[in-house]
């Protein structure tokens, strides 16, 4: 079987489940965030037509001074992108031939992206249900190798992992002349957390990809940012194909990244219903990962395989993001992203419907 490498575009999913895919339906596979863009980018969209008839800054000097202002980075250590997925591309593209460790279970893109510029790949697996990051195992494979990938809050999961054990694998890194790639795409929907793009002018192995599509809820723009020390930003530069971002993207990218008080009534939306879901399932007697962002792993714990419960949910029109593709999950969990409130108590019916016949 085939699965869809990605959340969103469900109609893959049910094809290769081999069901018909419901007229209505609620969907849980993408992180994205369940408020819908800023009221900024709507307020200012018919403006943003005028800018269609020009070409875009390639060098997207406005967007990245406002970043930089933001972040405390200078402009040249920072690369403007289309969404996180060209950024991770053009970091493979850097590492050609190289050594690369993944820290599994996480994105599936950076092993894809890896394995086309003929990367040679090492997983370091996480254990279930705790996911902790084990220093002391990890760094035993550090040594052999040129680059390392860390998805932080974690995707899967949705776990944060702690600063004090980040700066310890970036310093070691360096030691071992190892590129860290951290990767950032969730980091706003944390409620505190310790920035890590100011250490990019302390540590020259370190980058940094940030997306902008899961906040603001654009992943039709696609928008995204990298830091890191500027020989880095100017050797992905060289990669990077001219105008890859579009007029639009950049005018929305300005709006967005000075809206704070949109991100912090996102964070406690997110938090408040996060506590409901995850009380709810404790109640019902399912696993549940510790997260703390936007989206989750979930289980029966009735049930070692979890297929059964995934078809399930398919039938009701309640789409989760399945697993099979994130080495050490293999489909035995299930990924929801948190939507809202309305779309959440439908799922916790649809739970409680389950639980009923499967106690």
């Amino acid at each position: 079987m085939i699965w869809p490498s990605h959340g969103s575009n469900p109609q893959y999913l049910y094809e290769a489940v081999g069901l018909s895919l419901p007229q209505k339906y609620l969907d849980f596979s993408a992180n994205i965030n369940p408020l819908g863009p800023p009221n900024a980018i709507k307020d200012n969209w018919a403006d943003f037509y005028n800018d269609i008839t020009v070409y875009p800054d390639p060098y997207a000097k406005r967007l990245k001074k406002l970043i930089g202002k933001k972040e405390h980075v200078s402009a040249d250590s920072l690369l403007i992108g289309n969404g996180g997925a060209e950024l991770i591309t053009l970091v493979a593209r850097m590492l050609t031939d190289k050594n690369v460790l993944l820290v599994q279970p996480t994105f599936s893109e950076y092993e894809k992206a890896c394995r086309a510029n003929n990367c040679q790949i090492v997983s370091h697996q996480l254990a279930e249900p705790s996911f902790g990051l084990s220093l002391d195992v990890l760094r035993s494979k550090l040594m052999d190798a040129d680059a390392v990938f860390l998805c932080n809050p974690n995707n899967p999961t949705g776990i944060r992992y702690q600063t004090p054990a980040i700066l310890t694998l970036i310093e070691e890194c360096a030691y071992y002349h190892c590129y860290f790639i951290l990767d950032e795409a969730f980091y706003d929907f944390l409620l505190d957390y310790d920035s890590f793009l100011p250490y990019v002018n302390r540590f020259s192995n370190l980058i940094i990809i940030r997306s902008m599509t899961k906040m603001f809820a654009i992943p039709g723009i696609r928008l995204g940012y990298l830091a890191a020390q500027p020989h880095i930003i100017a050797e992905l530069s060289k990669l990077q194909s001219h105008w890859s971002t579009n007029a639009i993207a950049l005018l929305t990218g300005e709006l967005c990244v000075q809206n704070n008080s949109f991100i912090k009534e996102t964070q406690v939306y997110i938090n408040n219903e996060r506590t409901r879901l995850f009380q709810f399932f404790r109640e019902l007697d399912f696993m549940v990962s510790p997260s703390e962002v936007n989206f989750y792993l979930l289980r029966d714990p009735h049930l070692e395989d979890q297929f059964p419960f995934f078809e399930f949910l398919l039938k009701k029109g309640m789409i989760p993001r399945h697993t099979f593709n994130f080495p050490g999950l293999e489909g035995k969990w299930l990924r929801f992203a948190i939507k809202g409130i309305a779309e959440n108590n439908r799922l916790m019916e649809v739970l409680t419907e389950w639980r009923r016949d499967h106690r």
